[in-house]
């Protein structure tokens, strides 16, 4: 008998992470039909099949991730839990291609009413139009009282992080167009908040851990820039993760604490020289290389002792410092092949050569979009990928895998075998990040709250009841 009230007991895992990367993907059709054609109607041919299948634009997938359309008619997809870097990655590629294998049928839908054209997605962060939509990073830390000042303490390294984890823009503004190492830094307005969208915060404080809220609370962090490249994602994620064991740890955190972190954050992105300064609340003045380094410094101090020395460790702070070497010395050559920013600005300092064109070019801004198309065939980056020229931290083999199946070493095993299970008996169901609920005359609920737990006798016997229905 299925017990749903008496969970396995939950635990708290120093050693581990749970994390988790949300996308949100512009959408542009390119047609050369003369009638008005807006982005929902686009959006909803393009999720005509996900709503066949799963009876709403909203769902959980095989593979513990949950695609949607999200305001705006954006289409998003946040990736189930990984406690892995290499886990996250993958499931974040497999998103990219998840969107793209919507894209066949949504043509076809729209020529169905008349109108040929081609549909587009894009990871990035801002349209022509100047609206900006996100990339969220989730990283589950432990529940303490003083949240607020915890997060705080992580918000010097954030505005300087985008100096390595950046993924690079061409800014234009009356005086002129330059690149920049972050579209997203102009449409922060806010260090902490619990809005996203009204005020745009760099840190989200809602406490909506989707675990058990007694020992857990969710680091949402909206500030980061969609990354293209795998080791750029890794670096973003995993030096953000190095700090985070610290502060976890209670190290003392340098006294960085800036006097105007919005004014930082823009300082920092449109000076790719690496020679401006940002204000600290204690009156000093240092780069966001200067910065950069502390933090990276202070991981090193660690290494060994509250940070286990592993092979990923070890690409991270190696990339890390090569990052914050190449704005020192103003030469890419050693991250050009590994940061975003760094592959798309010597893409566009050689098709400028070759142009003898402006930085504001519009057909540098064609190029510079064609860097996010996540299609094989149209997207710069995979065509570079493919070329040698953008190095990889997995396989295409595991990222078709991750398209279908979830990580095994954490709770969204059980969600994607649950959904496998009750799609191909048939049966109404519905699933959120911690709720497995099978729907009808006899409904049944197993709660989730453990996201370190991948076997759950209550999930295995909830899945039998379906094949014996």
């Amino acid at each position: 008998m299925i017990s749903p009230d008496v969970p396995p007991p939950l635990t708290v895992e120093p050693s581990r992470r749970i994390f988790g990367l949300e996308t949100e993907f512009g959408l542009h059709l390119d047609t050369t039909t003369t009638r008005p054609i807006t982005p929902e109607e686009v959006a909803g041919h393009l999720f005509h099949s996900v709503v066949h299948w799963g009876r709403s634009s909203n769902v959980f997938l095989t593979n513990g991730s949950r695609l949607y359309i999200d305001v705006g008619a954006h289409p998003e997809y946040a990736t189930a839990e990984a406690d892995s870097l290499t886990d996250l990655i993958a499931l974040d590629k497999a998103g990219e291609r998840i969107v793209q294998n919507l894209v066949a049928g949504g043509e076809e839908r729209l020529r169905a009413t008349g109108v040929e054209g081609t549909i587009h997605l894009y990871k990035n962060n801002t349209d022509s139009a100047g609206n900006s939509y996100g990339s969220h990073e989730n990283y589950l830390v432990r529940r303490r009282a003083d949240f607020k000042a915890f997060a705080s303490d992580l918000l010097p390294f954030l505005v300087t992080r985008q100096i390595v984890a950046g993924a690079g823009c061409i800014t234009r503004t009356p005086q002129g167009a330059h690149f920049s190492f972050s579209p997203r830094a102009d449409h922060m307005w806010e260090g902490m908040s619990s809005a996203t969208t009204r005020s745009r915060p760099m840190i989200n404080t809602r406490d909506e851990p989707h675990a058990n809220a007694e020992l857990y609370r969710r680091m949402h962090v909206i500030v980061g820039d969609s990354t293209m490249a795998e080791p750029t994602t890794l670096l973003k994620m995993g030096s953000t993760d190095l700090i985070l064991r610290l502060m976890e740890a209670r190290v003392a955190m340098p006294g960085l604490a800036l006097a105007r972190e919005m004014q930082a954050i823009r300082d920092v992105a449109h000076d790719l020289g690496g020679t401006a300064t940002v204000e600290l609340a204690d009156g000093r003045a240092l780069t966001a290389v200067q910065v950069q380094q502390v933090y990276l410094d202070l991981v090193r101090e660690h290494l060994g002792g509250l940070i286990e020395p592993t092979a990923e460790v070890g690409q991270i702070l190696d990339l890390w410092q090569r990052g914050i070497d190449a704005v020192r010395t103003q030469d890419f050559t050693g991250i050009d092949t590994e940061l975003d920013w760094a592959i798309k600005l010597k893409i566009l300092t050689r098709y400028r050569e070759r142009l003898q064109c402006a930085l504001d070019d519009p057909r540098l801004a064609r190029l510079e979009l064609a860097f996010h198309d996540v299609s094989a065939e149209h997207g710069l980056l995979y065509r570079l990928q493919a070329q040698g020229l953008v190095r990889r931290i997995i396989d295409d083999a595991r990222i078709e895998e991750a398209i279908t199946t979830a990580p095994t070493t954490t709770r969204a095993h059980l969600r994607g075998a649950f959904v496998r299970a009750a799609s191909a008996a048939g049966r109404d169901y519905t699933v959120d990040w911690v709720h497995l609920k099978v729907t009808g005359e006899e409904s049944r609920t197993v709660l989730l709250k453990d996201p370190f737990r991948a076997t759950d006798a209550r999930v295995d016997e909830l899945i039998d009841s379906l094949a014996s229905t």
